[in-house]
C-alpha cells in the first residue's frame, strides 16, 4: 500500500474521540524521531500535545494539526465500522479520514521525502500537534503556543492541515478565518397558566420580535477578503414540557461569525441595545472563541499556491469561509498561516471518507512547499 494511505489508516484505526489521542501521536513521533527531530511531549490537563523541531535556524516552517476527531454518532448511520478504516470504491472510509488524519499522514510522508532529498536544508521544520481541536480547545494549541512563546520560539510559516478543498484536492486554500462570538441569552418572565396570560409574562412572546429583528439585521458588508458577518441561533430552551404552562425563562444560544469590518464590542452593543429598547428582562453571557485572521499575501501563500499548481495542475482559490481552526491561536504570534487539506464534503458526517489517490498528491504538495520555502533557488 502507498505509504501515505498506510499511515492514514493506522491513525484512523485509533478511536481518538476528542480529547483523547489514543496513541496517534506516538505513531507520528516514531516516524519523526529518526529524522533528527527533537520532540517535546506537552500534556496540559487531560490533553496530549507534542512539539517537534528539526533545526534551529529561521525560517521556521510548521505543520499544525490535531489527532482528535468528533464522535462517530449512531453506528447504524455508517456502512462500516467508523473506527475500522475500509477501502471501497477508491476511498478510505472512517471517522477522521478527511478531518484530519490524512493530513497528519501527509505531513509525515512529506517531511520524510523532503529530508531524503535535502538533508542540509535551510531553516527549520516544526510540527505542532494537539488532541484538543474538536473539543473546547483550551488545553491544546493555545497552550502549546504559550509554551513556545516562553521558549522564545517564533513560527514564521504555518501550514494547517484542515480539510480546505471543496470539489478537488487543492482547489481551495484558506488564507484566514472569520471570528467567532457566542452568546447565551436568558430571557426572564413570569410563570403562569396559559389560560390566564394576564397573570404571567411569557418570555417567548417577549423575545420573538427581537429575534426576527436580529435575524434580518445587516451587521456589516464584509471586506474584500471576508464575507459579511452572519448571525445564527443554534439552540432554544424553554418551558416545563407541559402544554398549559407559560415558562418563567427562555434560554437562547447564538453565534456570530464575524468579519474584520465589525468588532465584538460593536456586536455586543447592538444586541444589548435591541434588548433594552424592547424592555426585555434578560441576562447575557458572551464568549469569544476566536478573532478573525488573514494572511493575504507573502512567501507562504505564494509557496502553497505554486506547489498546488505545480503538483496538481490546479490554481487554488483563496478563501476565509468555514468555521474556526487552531490557526486562530497561531496567527496572533505574527506567523503567516495557510490551511490546505483534503476535500471537506464528508467531514463530521457518517461515512466520512478521503479519496485514495489524493493522499500521495497532498504529501507531494507539502513537500514542494517545503522546497520553495527552505531550499535556495539556483
Amino acid at each position: 500500500m502507498e505509504k501515505t494511505a498506510e499511515l492514514t489508516m493506522a491513525l484512523m484505526a485509533r478511536p481518538s474521540v476528542t480529547p483523547n489521542d489514543e496513541g496517534c501521536q506516538d505513531l507520528m513521533i516514531e516516524r519523526l524521531s529518526p529524522l533528527g527531530f527533537e520532540v517535546e511531549r506537552l500534556r496540559f490537563g487531560e490533553v496530549d500535545n507534542f512539539w517537534a523541531q528539526r533545526g534551529q535556524d529561521a525560517p521556521l516552517v510548521v505543520f499544525a494539526g490535531h489527532t482528535d476527531v468528533v464522535p462517530a454518532g449512531p453506528g447504524d448511520m455508517w456502512d462500516s465500522d467508523p473506527f475500522v478504516p475500509e477501502i471501497r470504491d477508491g476511498y478510505i472510509y472512517g471517522r477522521g479520514a478527511a478531518d484530519m488524519k490524512a493530513s497528519l499522514a501527509a505531513f509525515v510522508v512529506a517531511i520524510e521525502e523532503f529530508i531524503e532529498r535535502h538533508p542540509q536544508h535551510n531553516g527549520s521544520i516544526g510540527l505542532l500537534i494537539t488532541s484538543d481541536e474538536e473539543g473546547i480547545a483550551t488545553d491544546g494549541t493555545v497552550k502549546v503556543v504559550d509554551w513556545l512563546n516562553r521558549q522564545g520560539k517564533k513560527i514564521d510559516y504555518c501550514i494547517v492541515g484542515e480539510p480546505s478543498s471543496v470539489s478537488a484536492i487543492g482547489d481551495t486554500i484558506k488564507v484566514g478565518r472569520r471570528g467567532s462570538l457566542n452568546g447565551i441569552l436568558t430571557v426572564h418572565g413570569v410563570q403562569g397558566h396559559v389560560a390566564y396570560p394576564d397573570l404571567a409574562n411569557n418570555p417567548i412572546h417577549a423575545i420573538a420580535p427581537i429575534l426576527a429583528e436580529l435575524v434580518a439585521a445587516e451587521w456589516d458588508q464584509g471586506t474584500a477578503d471576508f464575507p459579511p458577518t452572519s448571525f445564527q441561533i443554534s439552540n432554544i430552551h424553554g418551558g416545563t414540557g407541559a402544554d398549559n404552562v407559560i415558562p418563567s425563562t427562555l434560554e437562547i444560544l447564538f453565534n456570530f461569525r464575524y468579519s474584520p469590518a465589525v468588532t465584538t464590542a460593536e456586536l455586543c452593543q447592538r444586541v444589548e441595545a435591541s434588548l433594552r429598547r424592547h424592555g426585555i428582562d434578560y441576562s447575557l453571557d458572551w464568549r469569544r472563541s476566536g478573532n478573525p485572521f488573514l494572511t493575504s499575501n507573502g512567501p507562504l501563500v505564494e509557496a502553497i499556491s505554486s506547489a498546488v499548481q505545480t503538483q496538481l495542475g490546479v490554481e487554488p482559490k483563496r478563501a476565509t469561509t468555514g468555521g474556526t481552526s487552531d490557526g486562530r491561536f497561531i496567527a496572533p504570534t505574527g506567523a503567516q498561516v495557510v490551511e490546505l487539506g483534503p476535500i471537506n464534503k464528508t467531514i463530521h458526517k457518517a461515512n466520512e471518507r478521503v479519496r485514495l489517490q489524493d493522499l500521495p498528491r497532498l504529501a507531494q504538495v507539502y513537500t514542494k512547499a517545503l522546497e520553495l520555502l527552505l531550499v535556495e533557488k539556483d
